[in-house]
């Protein structure tokens, strides 16, 4: 089986070259299932019920977030009804959400786990012990982690901790593909970060001249997304063997569309 993991997806932008290249995407690589980091797809960043459905209905099968996850307040009820976007499993029990979502492809069952680092992050549980709890309850061998983590020595880490034991490891959140996509040694897809699916005439998705004032004045900036104009589409195909949930192929993915302005 196939399938394809996307980068954090920012504003309405980032959501709209989604839309105009997911579905060619699936069909290229005859994809059997999407998972797409969605916690930035609202304008200005969040998640909110609009943009969540946007992906969903450009092809997504599971949403993935991070540290900007509860920034609307909004997207909480659809996070606790189970709908398919879930949030840091390492956040608190009490936290709308769940960090697990198992896909019933009917022939197999795909597990999809959400992490966050907490290198230069919020304090939360250790990733490390939480990954560790929940493989202790999933029942199927097919299993996606989508880690939001600031270092990369953390999701190096990560990746090398896992390996043999879960099918991907796939970093998120610095929004910057890294060409380091590689099979571990134990059959473990992974890439330090996924990149961004947003204007590529930007700092991370945001206006650059928004950024340059953050760092020149160390001032409240409020941030914007460019609308319009070049996006990348990032992220990447592992393949994956349904028996024993090993991937046998990985290829990193980084298309370029236009939008109008």
């Amino acid at each position: 089986m196939v399938v394809l993991m996307l980068g954090d997806v920012v504003g309405q932008s980032g959501c709209e070259a989604v839309r105009r290249l997911l579905p060619g995407l699936r069909r290229e690589y005859r994809a059997d299932a999407v998972v797409v980091n969605g916690e930035n797809s609202a304008q200005g960043n969040g998640i909110l019920p609009v943009s969540a459905r946007h992906l969903f209905d450009s092809g997504a099968d599971v949403i993935t977030t991070g540290n900007h996850v509860f920034r609307r307040r909004e997207i909480y009820e659809l996070l606790d009804e189970g709908s398919g976007i879930i949030r840091p499993a390492n956040y608190a029990a009490q936290c709308p959400g769940t960090g697990v979502f198992v896909l019933d492809l009917l022939r197999c069952r795909l597990a999809v786990v959400n992490l966050m680092g907490t290198a230069g992050l919020e304090p939360l549980a250790n990733p490390f012990e939480t990954i560790d709890q929940i493989l202790a309850k999933l029942d199927t061998p097919l299993i996606l982690v989508d880690f939001h983590a600031e270092m990369t020595s953390e999701k190096r880490a990560l990746g090398f901790y896992l390996d043999g034991r879960v099918s991907a490891v796939a970093g998120t959140h610095t929004h910057v593909q890294t060409a380091d996509e590689q099979l571990l040694p134990g059959g473990t897809a992974y890439i330090t970060d996924l990149g961004m699916c947003g204007p590529v005439q930007s700092v991370l998705g945001v206006k650059p001249q928004q950024v340059i004032a953050r760092f020149c004045t160390a001032m409240p900036t409020r941030f914007e997304n460019p609308s319009g104009g070049e996006q990348y589409v990032c992220g990447m195909a592992v393949t994956l063997d349904e028996r024993t949930g090993r991937a046998t192929a990985v290829e990193r993915i980084s298309r370029i569309i236009s939008l109008p302005g």
